[in-house]
């Protein structure tokens, strides 16, 4: 392969992935812009999905991709159990309490994975894992494509959800001003509940998409995938959900760049490294100013 090759496969590969991180970006985004709380637990809902697709698989033989359907009603019914049980519970009371109230929620799921799956990593292995199809002098892996394409089809869904009905016009106003929403008769209770049942549905299918690609723990890959949907939002600027999807692109693109044209041991430091520059050059984010929240 050219070098001009090497530099689209890599670039298609990041898009891909970029592609699974904005959707973990957006679950976390979604919550934030609508309750204003940050959710400490996202990334273990990321590594539920993963479980969920092993253990679908090992009990029905299903196929990674096939176990979203069955992740869209179960994540979002956990996620809306969860506000409803805990958050709604602390909602008047300082904001360090539903930042507590994550944190104890991802040691739980933490520990309950541990204790049902074992430390041992685990995967799903599929008969199209070392597929290609190739266009042109690119090879696009049929894993990374289907991994993309699954969160195409979900981010579009979502875009459907918030401007083309009303619960959707009820979670933009509630996260616009929650006391004027509530003046015109929306339950904001409902709708923190509603959209916190949507992030963990984002998350867990997120998760289901990785699993082919990389291996679950249930002790550590949690606050790595909280950590990355930090760095994607906050590469475009929280509360957006536009510029998390260009902030998760950003990632897959660090990334895959970085580990292809430097040491790939270090791919994950090649994201952190992005997210010190906007940090530091730009702490609103890179679109901070620029997209509308939610």
């Amino acid at each position: 392969m050219t070098d001009i090759a090497i530099l689209l496969q890599n670039i298609l590969n990041g898009l891909l992935i970029g592609g699974v991180y904005a959707l973990i970006g957006v679950g976390l985004t979604l919550v934030f812009g609508v309750m204003r709380t940050i959710n400490f637990a996202h990334g273990d809902f990321v590594v539920l999905g993963m479980y969920s697709a092993i253990l679908f698989n090992l009990v029905f033989g299903l196929d990674p991709y096939f176990s979203i359907l069955i992740a869209l009603p179960l994540g979002f019914a956990i996620g809306f159990a969860i506000e409803r049980l805990v958050l709604a519970t602390i909602a008047d009371a300082p904001p360090e309490a539903s930042l507590l109230a994550t944190l104890g929620i991802s040691l739980i799921i933490g520990n309950l994975l541990f204790l049902t799956f074992g430390a041992e990593p685990r995967s799903v292995q599929v008969p199209y894992a070392s597929a290609t199809i190739t266009l042109g002098s690119v090879n696009i892996s049929v894993v990374l494509l289907l991994a993309g394409s699954a969160t195409t089809v979900i981010i579009a869904a979502l875009y459907w959800l918030l401007n083309r009905t009303e619960i959707g016009r009820a979670i933009r106003g509630t996260a616009e001003n929650r006391l004027g929403a509530e003046l015109v008769g929306i339950d904001t209770r409902r709708i923190h509940s509603i959209v916190f049942g949507i992030g963990t549905t984002l998350a867990m299918i997120a998760g289901i998409t990785l699993i082919p690609l990389l291996f679950a723990t249930p002790t550590f890959a949690g606050a790595t995938y909280t950590l990355k949907a930090f760095v994607v939002t906050v590469l475009g600027g929280l509360g957006n959900i536009p510029a998390a999807i260009a902030g998760g692109l950003l990632l897959g693109l660090a990334e895959v760049l970085g580990a292809s044209y430097f040491l790939s041991e270090y791919r994950d430091a090649y994201g952190l490294i992005a997210f010190l520059l906007v940090l530091l050059l730009r702490p609103e984010g890179l679109f901070g100013r620029t997209v509308k929240r939610v």
